[in-house]
Parts: C-alpha cells; structure tokens; sequence
C-alpha cells in the first residue's frame, strides 16, 4: 500500500511539472513584438517656408520729449503744497509755496524808495522847464541853467535805478510761487509742509518733476556688440509682460556714444499709443528686428523634449507604409502659437501634431483624413 501512495504521489508531481511546462512554453510564445502593429492615428501639418523676423529682445523705458524737473529758485520755509503724486496740472497752476515774508519785505520797501526817487524827478521835471525858460529869457546864468539840467539827469537815473530795483525784487518774489511749467503729470513729491528748501544745495531740494504724458519715446540700450546691425528706420515692437502688442515704431534716434556704465549704444523710437496704455517712466519689452528671412514654422504642440535636445516627429515612408521619425530640430523664435525651426525639417515634410506624447521612434502611424 505505501508502494501505491508512493506512486500517486509521484504521478500527481509528473502531472504539476508538465503543467507548469506547458505555461512557460505559452507564455515564452507571446513575448515576441507582433511585426504587424496597427498605425497609430495622428494629425500632420506640412511644412512651409515663412518669412520669420529676426530680432533681439530688450528693456525700454518710457520717457516723454518734454520733461521738468521743479526745484526752489530761492531759499525758504515751504508754507503749502497744492498738488499730490499723480495729479494732472495745467501750465501756469500754483503748486507750491515757499515762506515768502521777508522778500514781500523787499518788495515794499523797493515800492516805497521808486516813489519817492520818482516824486523827485517829476519835480526837476518841471523845474529844469523852468530854469531852461529863465535861461532863455536872461534871468538866469548860463552856469544856474547846467546846474539844474545835472540835478535833472541825476534825478532821472535814481528813479529809473530805484524802478529796475523794484521790478528785481518782485521778480524774485515770483520765485517764491512754484507754477506748473506746463500742462502735465505731476511726479513723486519728496517735500512736505515745513521742509526748508534752497536753491543748489546739497542733497539738491527737488520738490518734485512734471512730465507731458504725451510725444513719448522708448529708450532702448542696445548691446555694443550689435553696433554694426543697428541703425535708424528698424522695426520695433512694444509688449507688456505678457507679451502683449502694445505699438509697433521704429527707431528714429541712435546715440553716437557708448554709455559706459551699461555698455549699450542708447537708440530711441516714438511711442503714439493713447496714455492709458503707455506712460511716462513706464518699463517695457521692446523687440528689435533686424531683419527678416524665410523659416519652416510649426506648431508648439509638435515639439518634444528629451535630454536638453528638441524633437519633432517626421511622418516618413518606409518599407511601404508611414513611420513615426524622430527628428532634432533647432528652435528660432515663437511666432504666435508656433516656433520657428533654424534646422532639421525641410519645406514639404510632414510634421506630426498630435499624440506625440505615445509616439516612439519608428512606430507606425497613420495620417487622419484630412491632416
């Protein structure tokens, strides 16, 4: 009997080995890749040549033509200040005050001496009329007569001296109203009530800047290694952050120096665009296109990444079907939702636009109706 178990035993093991036989040998069947994969469907766009601008991407600042930077004429307490950051100013507005007490002072006194020197002279006015008569008439002596035409001159120059010193000091009793220069934008305004102001001091008391918010130009530095390439009549386009168009000019001033502290060539471009879109000391991204040249130009979605390099895929025939190649290309600007492709694709080939995340180099593939 333990013979017999003995041999079940061993026949039941037989069996399990020829089982598990038999699954290795399906499953080793099954490894190898089915040569007639099905084509993976995909969109194509073929490429063409398309004129790409070439161009160099930079910082601009917005500055107006017509810019005033207001600093006291004359030594003092300022006593008011009517305008704020911001503000919109008419030429000739009072924006500040500066104490002017001690000059209305001047002034008066400077009133008071011209009426008494002219008082005097309308005097010797009539006098010296009448000593010529006496003259004339053999009253008087010849020496009398000189004698009050010298005291009339005299006279007359101490009441025109006594004049042009009013008018001086009255004069400089305009300096102490500070007015808008004209029609602008006032800037930041560093002062406040009670500062004491003067003219060419140090730090310099600038009281503020008014700026006309319009005939602007963007300031633009060019690299000094672009100095062969640039040139008045270029392109350039202005964009915010987001890359948004904001005007389209060209360059109509280029500085024949090179500003050492940047090492840029300055060139500047006319800004028209309405005030709500640009303003003055505004920062920009200002595009220069140097010029323009024919380039294949394909849609972002077609390119790939890998290892720091750039692919697309390339439908191309092989062995008579369509097969997906993986091809490097070297990126040139973005136009719009597209890039620009310096090499690796020639006009006619066939770009593959879609599903290009499942795609491996040389899997088949199969151009939708239409693409």
């Amino acid at each position: 009997m333990r013979r017999n178990a003995l041999k079940r035993i061993h026949g039941v093991s037989c069996l399990a080995l020829m089982g598990l036989a038999a699954i290795g040998c399906q499953k080793k069947s099954a490894a190898p890749a089915d040569p007639g994969m099905q084509a993976m469907p995909v969109q194509t766009v073929t490429v063409s040549l398309s004129p790409v601008a070439q161009s160099s991407e930079y910082v601009a600042t917005i500055k107006s033509r017509r810019s005033a930077t207001l600093e006291p004429q004359v030594q003092g307490t300022l006593i008011q200040i009517r305008v704020k950051s911001g503000d919109h100013v008419k030429a000739g507005q009072v924006m500040f005050e500066i104490e002017p007490r001690l000059q209305v002072a001047a002034v008066e006194a400077a009133r008071a001496t011209e009426r008494q020197k002219k008082a005097l002279y309308e005097y010797n006015v009539s006098e010296i009329e009448r000593q010529r008569k006496l003259f004339e008439a053999g009253i008087t002596s010849r020496d009398a007569y000189e004698q009050a035409q010298q005291t009339f001159a005299n006279t007359k120059a101490d009441y025109e001296s006594a004049a042009g010193t009013r008018k001086s000091q009255e004069e400089q009793l305009a300096y102490y109203t500070i007015r808008a220069p004209f029609d602008g934008v006032v800037g930041d305004v560093p002062v406040h009530v009670g500062d004491f102001v003067a003219p060419a001091s140090s730090p310099p008391s600038v009281l503020t800047t008014v700026d006309e918010n319009k005939n602007l130009e963007a300031y633009i530095y060019v690299p000094t290694e672009r100095s062969a390439q640039v040139k008045q009549g270029l392109d350039v386009e202005l964009t915010d952050n987001s890359g948004k168009l904001l005007e389209k000019t060209k360059i109509d001033f280029l500085s024949p120096e090179v500003d050492t502290m940047l090492q840029g060539i300055l060139v500047k471009a006319p800004v028209h665009s309405a005030p709500e879109l640009l303003r003055t000391a505004q920062m920009v991204k200002a595009r220069v296109i140097w010029s323009t040249k024919p380039m294949a130009v394909i849609p972002v979605l077609a390119v790939t990444r890998q290892g720091g390099q750039t692919f697309v895929f390339v439908a191309q025939q092989q062995n008579g079907h369509l097969i997906a190649h993986q091809t490097p290309v070297t990126l040139g600007d973005t136009v719009g939702n597209s890039y620009s492709i310096s090499s690796g694709l020639n006009a006619g080939d066939k770009v593959i636009v879609s599903s290009t995340q499942f795609l491996v180099n040389g899997m088949p593939v199969m151009p939708l109706p239409g693409a």
